[in-house]
């Protein structure tokens, strides 16, 4: 009998035990669950600076409101924005007509917030010694739809260069940088040759060039900065000069035309949410701190201030008209008006 009620008090105890692990982690589940979480997704270009903001915002929050971001591309996030399943898409250029209608369809309407300037950087192997400078004509015949499995050697852009294989490296058809190089050099968006080596992953793009004299390829100014002793920046004749991507050139407007506008879109359902909200507003007066930090170039803080006002005021659509580039100064980024 003894020896029966020590064995019947051993399993209860293993009882308890199980109950006790079970409510624990049930609790934990279900705080987890009822934990807000803020999803973004879209370009590897702006990536770095929401990143930098989203771990920023979490510490600020103390965990209690949970940031993922992703990276599927420009494309590839508008597609799940658009769709209602993010909140904020990253996007390194302007949302499509595409792209607006399959919103509009959906019932998402949305907020364009300009976060900072870009420079897309053309870049050779460090051992490049015949490239200084390229121009928009030859950038294009490079890349044009035409070129593929024409071009495909140097001395084809200039007969000067050597007499070997031009392998080309480039953002892939869901990247707004592939949109927005695509339209500035060839004149059309996504209007390319196909026959280059394409990543949504920028790192893979260094990669390619850093390992391969005869490579060239392109991708954002803050990847170049973090990979310039792999890599080579190569000007770009504007018809007057021949401009380095910088600070100075992208602020006074002769790196042309490869600088642009980066953008967050929030979603207006979303803004209803408080953690959307607050961290829109932690986005908009930690930006030029952290744009800075990330290196690409933040605008002035009456524009992020003014990003505020817009979500304030529910100020919806684009003024981009659903086009992937046009040429505007940064105040009619803000003051042009808007189609959605």
């Amino acid at each position: 009998m003894q020896k029966f009620l020590l064995v019947s008090r051993k399993n209860n105890g293993r009882i308890f035990a199980f109950l006790v692990s079970f409510l624990a982690i049930s609790f934990a589940s279900h705080c987890s669950y009822a934990k807000p979480i803020i999803k973004i997704d879209g370009s590897s270009t702006v990536f770095p600076i929401t990143e930098a903001v989203a771990e920023d915002f979490q510490i600020d929050k103390k965990g209690a409101v949970r940031v993922t971001v992703g990276i599927s591309g420009t494309g590839g996030g508008f597609k799940k924005f658009c769709r209602g399943e993010t909140d904020i898409s990253n996007a390194s250029r302007p949302i499509l007509h595409s792209e607006i209608k399959e919103c509009k369809s959906n019932g998402i309407d949305f907020i364009e917030m300009p976060i900072a300037f870009d420079a897309l950087t053309v870049v050779v192997n460090p051992k490049n010694n015949w490239i200084q400078s390229l121009t928009v004509a030859e950038l294009k015949k490079m890349w044009e739809p035409s070129a593929q499995r024409t071009i495909t050697r140097w001395k084809q852009i200039n007969p000067a260069w050597p007499d070997a294989e031009m392998n080309l490296y480039g953002a892939g058809a869901d990247s707004g940088t592939f949109d927005y190089f695509t339209e500035a050099v060839v004149g059309k968006a996504k209007s390319s040759r196909g026959d280059f080596t394409a990543s949504e992953d920028d790192n893979v793009l260094v990669q390619g060039v850093a390992s391969d004299i005869y490579a060239l390829g392109f991708f954002g100014f803050a990847y170049y900065i973090e990979n310039q002793k792999k890599v080579k920046a190569v000007a770009i004749n504007n018809g007057e000069d021949s401009v380095i991507p910088s600070m100075q050139t992208v602020q006074n407007g002769s790196y042309v035309p490869l600088s642009r506008p980066i953008f967050i879109y929030v979603s207006a359902k979303s803004t209803r949410k408080p953690e959307v909200r607050e961290f829109v507003n932690f986005y908009m007066k930690n930006a030029p701190e952290l744009v800075t930090e990330v290196k690409y170039f933040p605008l002035d803080n009456k524009f992020y201030e003014l990003n505020l006002k817009h979500m304030q005021d529910n100020v919806l659509g684009t003024v981009f008209g659903g086009e992937a580039s046009i040429s505007l100064t940064i105040e009619e980024l803000f003051t042009k008006s808007r189609t959605h």
